[in-house]
């Protein structure tokens, strides 16, 4: 299987007291971002990537059901998630990478059907996975994508976030 990239293969001391205060929902992520990466690079099907990634190093540290959801829902909705995702992109899909990809995969997914996850909380997230992960400002597309489509998908939640910012203000 295709090795996801990672920005820095050498530890730092902030890198490694981040990771070890990472919330099993966090590590789902990443853990379902590296099988994405995978369906994306490698062509490979969701199932076999589960079994490899199980055995993963921290794996049992992570949110299991949350992982499964990800990955099989974002595989099995694949041209849906594209669907959303492409009319905010200012190129074609092709040249988007596929670890930007899987991260707004992971964003609209999680707008989508984890409404037990604020969507604050979802973007934040994709945002530091893309800012882990990606490349130099990918985090900054991603940011810019999620928050264009969370209007559409988070309605309530959006607008209520705007009129508690008014009221502070």
């Amino acid at each position: 299987m295709n090795e996801m990239p990672e920005k820095s293969s050498k530890p730092t001391a902030r890198k490694m007291g981040k990771s070890a205060s990472k919330s099993a929902r966090s590590r789902a992520r990443e853990f379902a971002l590296q099988a994405l990466y995978q369906v994306l690079v490698g062509k490979n099907e969701a199932a076999d990537i589960d079994l490899f990634t199980r055995d993963l190093s921290g794996f049992h540290k992570a949110d299991s059901a949350h992982y499964d959801a990800l990955l099989y829902g974002c595989s099995e909705q694949a041209a849906d998630l594209d669907k959303l995702i492409l009319p905010l992109l200012d190129r074609s899909m092709a040249e988007i990478s596929p670890i930007e990809r899987a991260v707004m995969w992971i964003g609209v997914f999680e707008m989508k059907h984890c409404l037990d996850v604020p969507w604050r909380v979802s973007l934040n997230e994709c945002i530091e996975l893309a800012k882990e992960f990606g490349g130099t400002d990918g985090h900054k597309y991603v940011n810019a994508v999620l928050e264009g489509l969370a209007p559409q998908l988070r309605s309530h939640e959006v607008q209520a976030d705007r009129e508690a910012g008014r009221a502070r203000a």
